[in-house]
């Protein structure tokens, strides 16, 4: 290396994450959104009336495992070593 290339340094201006973190990622988003989605709803039109709709399986274990899940996937994207074939 040149004494130039030591003063300024060296910078990569490439992206820091391949097409595979990439891919990942927007799994997990989607994952992550889909628990979202069937996590809602549930309610009552009536204020006065209670509705047992919100303590189905899909609201309570399904939902929140999805969104779990989906965070877990998110951590895999980033630690993923996009060089390594």
């Amino acid at each position: 290396m040149t004494e130039k290339n030591k003063i300024k340094g060296s910078f990569n201006t490439g992206f820091v994450f391949g097409k595979k973190n990439y891919t990942f990622m927007f799994i997990g988003i989607a994952v992550i959104a889909l628990g979202f989605i069937l996590m809602s709803g549930g309610g009552s039109e009536d204020p006065n009336e209670f509705n047992d709709a919100i303590y189905n399986f899909q609201r309570i274990r399904l939902a929140p495992a999805l969104v779990l899940i989906g965070f877990a996937i998110e951590v895999y994207a980033i630690l993923l070593n996009p060089n390594k074939k």
